[in-house]
């Protein structure tokens, strides 16, 4: 770690039956206050998911309590550095579910998708089939403004808008993927391991979760296979496969990913308006007339 970049931020979750999320939220706000720790850990029936970040000393003291508890003890967060905490805010909340699909209670430990590591994927990748000759195809579970920033070369990208549509995308385009190995993919791995044991479950016959998500494969391979960036939700926006914060940033106004090149436009006013919220104005004002005239 280098001394200009203090503070490390940690990812991780597990998905694991949780009966006490109410007994463990009070303990986990107070401690990370003592600790002096940013950020968030939701907590529900089917696991948890956190990102934190605070000084080396006081992450550690924090991931030790959870590896205390049983249920925890093998939890291996994803690390990275920054010059300032990229929270602002200590926020411990109580879900229905740790990632929202609005579908049944998952239970991976019950029988999860299996997970193919980076390595492995960037072979296959490379060779153009799995080690059962089957074709490879990589579908982003991610939304759409996500994938806008980078994704794998030919991926399935579905457009969804948010991941409790992904369910029915997925049921309306099973028949397409048959005698094909799927990888699903998303930035940290939560997203791509519901997904991965819902198709399991909905009768893909080859589903596979990316390990760690798009993150660690950067972290174990880089970019090979990969084009642009990866968002992420902090102050960084995005990260490029060196896992270095990247020029792109996000409209305060319309929540849209704005590109450096997107940044050149008059309509770009940080914190105020970008190139999407004029368009989408525009197209607002095209669709009144044409009714008007219609």
């Amino acid at each position: 770690m280098s001394s200009a970049k203090p503070y490390v931020n940690i990812s991780a979750y597990k998905f694991i039956s949780i009966e006490n999320t109410a007994e463990l939220r009070p303990i986990y706000r107070a401690r990370c206050e003592e600790l002096d720790l940013k950020g968030t850990i939701l907590l529900s029936p089917e696991g948890i998911n956190l990102f934190l970040s605070g000084l080396r000393e006081n992450i550690d003291s924090f991931v030790a309590l959870l590896h205390a508890d049983a249920r925890f003890a093998d939890l291996d967060p994803k690390e990275s550095f920054s010059e300032k905490q990229p929270f602002t805010k200590m926020l411990v909340k109580l879900k229905a579910e740790i990632i929202t699909m609005k579908m049944p209670l998952i239970q991976p430990e019950k029988g999860r998708a299996p997970a193919v590591p980076a390595q492995t994927l960037k072979r296959w990748l490379d060779q153009g089939h799995d080690d059962a000759g089957k074709p490879v195809v990589m579908m982003d579970t991610r939304n759409a403004f996500e994938v806008d920033v980078g994704t794998f070369t030919e991926t399935l990208d579905y457009r969804i808008d948010k991941f409790s549509e992904f369910p029915a995308v997925v049921a309306a385009h099973k028949d397409e993927l048959v005698g094909k190995t799927v990888v699903t993919f998303c930035t940290g791995g939560i997203r791509c391991e519901k997904a991965a044991i819902h198709m399991q479950q909905v009768g893909y016959d080859s589903v596979y979760q990316l390990e760690g998500g798009i993150l660690k494969y950067f972290e174990e391979v880089g970019g090979a296979h990969y084009t642009g960036d990866c968002f992420v939700f902090d102050y960084r926006t995005a990260v490029n496969p060196q896992l270095e914060e990247t020029e792109t940033e996000q409209c305060f106004a319309c929540r849209a990913v704005v590109t450096p090149r997107e940044q050149l436009s008059p309509y770009y006013i940080p914190g105020k308006s970008c190139p999407h919220c004029k368009k989408a104005i525009k197209d607002e004002v095209a669709e009144a007339m044409q009714g008007a005239h219609a």
